[in-house]
C-alpha cells in the first residue's frame, strides 16, 4: 500500500531572502533580486548581474575553521537545511535515523574550489593543495555533510541532473517514503556557480542574457529575451509520511502526491522543441498522483527567459492540459530570483507548495511584450490570491533532463 507523503519543514537561502519567511514574502510582493554582483570580480566578463546571496555572515554562521573545509555551496546547503530541520522541529534523536534519507542535488558542486585550487596549483604547485580540495568540491558532500550533522544513517545520496537536480532529489525522496523504504527524508538541492568561471562558461554558450539591466534580463516569456540569470543559494524540504508526521504531532505545509521524470534524448542543452518530453513529464505526474490535468490550478513554470525553453515548455503546456491550459496560472519565479541551476528546483517547490498553502499564486515580474508563440496566462506583474488545490512545479535541465513534482492541499485524512 502506498502511503502518503507530506511537507514538514522548508529552509531556503536565495538572492530574496536568507530564510524562508523573508524569501516567500518578496516573491509575494514582486521584488527583484537581481543586481550588480558585488562578490565576485567581471572585469574579465561581459556579464555583470546575478542573483546573489546578500548580507549572510559565513564566517559568523559556521567559524573561519570549518569555512575552509566546505566549498560555498555546502555551506549553502547546510544553511537552508539547518532551517528546514529547525522549522519542522524534528528530533533525530528520537527519530529511527536507519529509516531516515537525504536526497541532496547539485548541478556542478563545488566549481568555487576547483577554480580557486587549480590556481593555487599552478602558482604554488600542485603539492600546495589544500587537502580540504577533494572533500569540498565533490557533489555528494552537501548530503554528507548533512548526514554528519544530523546523524542519519538511511540513503544518502546527491542527484546530478543539471537545473532538473533538486526536483529530481524531492521526488526520489518522495518515492522512497511512499514506497515504505524510509520514514522521512531530507531533500533538496544548493548551487553555487556565480563566480567568474561560472559566467563566463555560461556567457560563451549564449546562455545568458546581456542587457546587465536587472529589471529587463530575465524576462521570462517575453519576446525580447535573450537569455537567464545566473543565481545562487539552496533550499531544502522535510519530507515525511503522513503516518510519521502525525505521530509526532508535525505541522504540514502540504502533500507532495505525484512525481514524473523523462528524458529528451534529444541535444546536450537545447530542448527538444516539440516539447514532448516536458510534456510526459508533467503528465506523468498527474498520472502519478491519480488527478486529471483539469485538476491543477498552478504551474510554477521552470521560465528561464531563454528563446528555446520559453516557447517548448508553452508548447508542452498546451499538449498536456489542452483545453485547460487556458484556465491555468502559470509564472516563473526566476523572474525574481534568476536561476540558481541545480538549486532551481528546491525553491521553486517552497513556492509551489507555500502557494498551495496560502491560495495565493506569485507573479512573473518584468515581463511587459509576449512572444506570439507564449500566449498563456503567466500571471504578469503582480500575484494574485486564488484556490490553489494541486500545483506542479517543472525543471528541465541540460542534458534533456525533465522533472515535475505535484503537490497538493493538505486537507487531513
Amino acid at each position: 500500500m502506498k502511503r502518503r507523503v507530506v511537507v514538514t519543514g522548508i529552509g531556503a537561502l536565495t538572492p530574496l531572502g536568507n530564510d524562508c519567511e523573508t524569501f516567500w514574502n518578496n516573491i509575494k510582493q514582486g521584488k527583484n533580486g537581481i543586481d550588480f554582483l558585488t562578490t565576485i570580480d567581471t572585469s574579465l566578463n561581459d556579464i555583470k548581474i546575478g542573483g546573489e546571496i546578500k548580507n549572510f555572515d559565513f564566517e559568523s554562521y559556521f567559524g573561519r575553521k570549518q569555512l575552509k573545509r566546505m566549498d560555498r555551496f555546502v555551506q549553502f546547503a547546510m544553511v537552508a537545511t539547518d532551517e528546514a530541520v529547525k522549522d519542522s522541529k524534528i528530533d533525530f534523536k528520537n527519530v529511527n535515523t536507519d529509516r531516515f534519507g537525504i536526497y541532496y542535488g547539485s548541478g556542478i558542486g563545488g566549481l568555487e574550489t576547483i577554480a580557486n585550487q587549480e590556481d593555487r596549483a599552478k602558482k604554488r604547485g600542485y603539492t600546495r593543495l589544500s587537502p580540504y580540495f577533494i572533500p569540498s568540491a565533490i557533489i555528494n558532500m552537501a548530503a554528507g555533510q548533512i548526514s554528519i550533522k544530523y546523524k542519519i544513517k538511511g540513503i544518502s545520496t546527491s542527484v546530478v541532473t543539471a537545473c532538473a537536480s533538486a526536483t529530481n532529489s524531492i521526488g526520489d525522496g518522495f518515492r522512497a517514503i511512499r514506497d515504505g523504504y524510509l520514514d522521512g527524508c531530507i531533500a533538496g538541492g544548493s548551487e553555487a556557480s556565480l563566480i567568474p568561471l561560472g559566467l563566463g562558461g555560461f556567457n560563451v554558450m549564449h546562455a545568458l542574457n546581456k542587457s546587465n539591466d536587472p529589471n529587463k534580463a530575465s524576462i521570462p516569456f517575453d519576446k525580447n529575451r535573450s537569455g537567464f540569470v545566473m543565481g545562487e543559494g539552496a533550499g531544502t524540504l522535510i519530507l515525511e509520511s503522513l503516518k510519521h508526521a502525525k505521530k509526532r504531532g508535525a505541522k504540514i505545509y502540504a502533500e507532495v502526491s505525484g512525481y514524473g521524470a523523462t528524458s529528451d534524448s534529444y541535444h546536450i542543452t537545447g530542448p527538444d522543441e516539440t516539447g514532448d518530453g516536458a510534456k510526459k513529464s508533467m503528465l506523468n505526474a498527474i498520472n502519478d498522483a491519480q488527478h486529471q490535468p483539469k485538476d491543477v490550478d498552478y504551474i510554477n513554470a521552470h521560465g528561464t527567459s531563454t528563446p528555446l525553453n520559453d516557447r517548448t515548455e508553452t508548447r508542452a503546456i498546451k499538449s498536456a492540459f489542452k483545453d485547460h491550459a487556458c484556465n491555468l496560472n502559470i509564472s516563473s519565479t526566476k523572474s525574481m530570483t534568476g536561476h540558481l541551476l541545480g538549486a532551481s528546483g528546491a525553491i521553486e517547490a517552497i513556492v509551489t507548495l507555500l502557494a498551495c498553502k496560502e491560495d495565493y499564486i506569485p507573479p512573473t515580474i518584468n515581463t511587459e511584450t509576449l512572444d506570439e508563440e507564449c500566449d498563456l496566462n503567466y500571471t504578469l506583474k503582480n500575484g494574485i490570491n486564488k484556490t490553489v488545490d494541486v500545483a506542479i512545479s517543472n525543471s528541465l535541465g541540460f542534458g534533456g533532463h525533465n522533472a515535475t513534482i505535484l503537490f497538493k492541499k493538505y486537507k487531513g485524512e
